[in-house]
């Protein structure tokens, strides 16, 4: 392949705070040179590409993104915007109807932000379609089902609660649909079963994907994987169909349960390549919707939410299989109970790099966020979250802990990698990374402005902190002699109030998004 030269711009390498280049030389898909004026003139043979004034920055990484989810999404009835039961079921209708077939009519991104929206499942029972209903919410934390998924799934009136969810009950005692955390682990397992066939699983994956690098995304930490993603991904890698390299987070196809001793006893964090590698075993300490919250308000306490059980077993197990360690953990308690697993499995083995990782980490403390700072972890964070989250919890301070507390993570020492968490919100880092250092909410006002986090440290966050989180700072998230040519050229400047655009995408050395190349 023919050396390249990219010059006449400004380059950030993030190999450290602030540091910049003029010239970055790529050879086969990889890093050859970084420097000043002196490294062209050592390549003087090589293809010169004019960034033009603008910005050069390694390929993003979405250190939490359920690509393999948001692949099957346009097979489903599109509940995003929908206000009005009556609008939700006339979606479900017409998706019954294009999707014959199909043994459950599926209906993803129902929210009830802004609006209560909560359907019942005489709602979907008036409906009177032939099969299983199941509405999933935008969390992919609870969702609505009819009297036929309910009898699908064994579920009725003197059904308990699973360990870790809650079965919505009517006055009566009576089932009213809604199955939340991991009581709906079933509902989404069954719904997804039709659409978990890798080959065909595959084609979606790989049109999500290549959908990616228009928004200079060229890695995604796929944060739920169950084993039929993962031989999907192999699939496209083997026959070079995937445009953004993965790294699996192994997950059973039940969302939110436990790990399953099948996979734990197959391929471990760090095997594969870069174009497709495994990471950390996602567990969960507490809920999405559910978050485990133990605070002070005004001098008075507040304990509320869900945290899930054997966690510490979970990661004690994971760990001696030879996996790192990812855990969902949203509210301060179920933070508690993370660390409190590490910080356990770490004395067991002392000295490893376990690269702990904290999904989430919405309401903390900066006494715990030293915690995991002195643990050597990752805290693995959503800035989009301002958007939805942020209005929700305006006017909403606590005594001993702050919302999405990103300013305190950045002091704390800890690690700080960003990612989207989509299809639960939207995934472009350039603009999640702009609600990040402005603070603004879906109501247009700064939350908390004080944990705001500068933009270009927000680009950090999503290039090198999150190849950092992944173990792939060796071929990522840097350019430095050595890496990965995935690279971004941003038209703009690092100005949150009007971000900059992605002009090019290169994914290995190569030009997949835009022109001029």
């Amino acid at each position: 392949m023919t050396a390249r030269a990219f010059t006449n711009g400004r380059v950030l390498t993030m190999t450290s705070p602030g540091d910049r280049a003029e010239v970055v030389v790529v050879e086969d898909g990889r890093i050859t040179a970084v420097g000043g004026p002196e490294v062209l003139r050592r390549h003087g043979g090589a293809e010169i590409v004019d960034l033009g004034g603008r910005l050069l920055c390694p390929g993003f990484v979405d250190a939490h993104h359920h690509l393999s989810v948001v692949a099957l999404q346009p097979r489903w009835a599109d509940l995003a915007g929908a206000t009005t039961v009556e609008d939700i079921g006339a979606r479900l209708v017409a998706h019954a109807r294009a999707e014959p077939d199909a043994p459950w009519v599926r209906g993803a991104g129902w929210s009830d932000l802004g609006t209560g929206l909560l359907p019942h499942r005489r709602d979907l029972d008036a409906l009177n379609l032939d099969r299983p209903v199941v509405v999933a919410h935008y969390s992919l934390h609870q969702a609505v089902v009819d009297s036929r998924g309910l009898d699908t799934l064994g579920i009725g009136a003197a059904t308990p609660d699973p360990a870790g969810g809650v079965i919505g009950r009517d006055p009566g005692g009576g089932c009213s649909g809604l199955l939340v955390e991991r009581a709906w682990s079933e509902a989404h397992a069954a719904s997804l079963a039709p659409y978990a066939d890798p080959d065909r699983w595959a084609e979606h994956i790989e049109a999500a994907a290549a959908r990616l690098v228009a928004d200079g995304i060229t890695a995604v930490h796929d944060a739920a994987c169950p084993p039929a993603a993962e031989d999907a991904y192999r699939s496209l890698v083997r026959a070079g169909r995937l445009a953004v390299s993965v790294l699996a987070m192994p997950h059973p196809a039940a969302l939110l349960g436990p790990p399953e001793a099948a996979r734990l006893a197959g391929p471990p964090t760090g095997e594969g390549d870069e174009r497709f590698r495994v990471g950390a075993v996602k567990l969960f300490a507490d809920g999405g919707v559910l978050p485990a919250i133990d605070v002070h308000l005004g001098g008075r306490p507040l304990r509320m939410g869900m945290r899930f059980p054997d966690l510490g077993a979970h990661v004690e197990r994971a760990v001696a299989r030879g996996f790192r360690v990812a855990v969902h953990a949203l509210g301060n308690a179920g933070l508690d109970a993370a660390l409190d697993a590490f910080e356990a499995a770490a004395r067991r083995r002392p000295g490893a790099d376990h690269r702990w990782r904290v999904e989430h980490a919405c309401l903390a403390s900066p006494a715990q966020l030293a915690r995991l700072a002195a643990l050597g972890g990752v805290a693995v964070v959503q800035p989009g979250f301002l958007h939805h989250l942020g209005g929700e919890v305006e006017g909403v301070a606590f005594d001993d802990a702050a919302w999405l507390p990103f300013g305190d993570v950045a002091a704390s020492g800890a690690v700080m990698a960003a990612s989207s968490d989509a299809p639960c919100t939207f995934h472009e880092p350039l603009r999640t990374a702009a609600h990040g250092a402005t603070r603004r909410t879906s109501r247009g006002r700064p939350l908390d402005p004080g944990q705001a986090v500068a933009y270009e440290d927000w680009l950090w966050a999503y290039t090198a902190g999150a190849a950092h989180a992944g173990g792939q700072e060796a071929e990522r998230g840097t350019l430095a002699p050595g890496r990965r040519a995935d690279l971004v050229v941003l038209d703009g400047e690092l100005d949150p109030d009007a971000p900059p655009t992605v002009a090019q995408t290169w994914v290995g050395g190569r030009l997949v998004h835009g022109g001029g190349g």
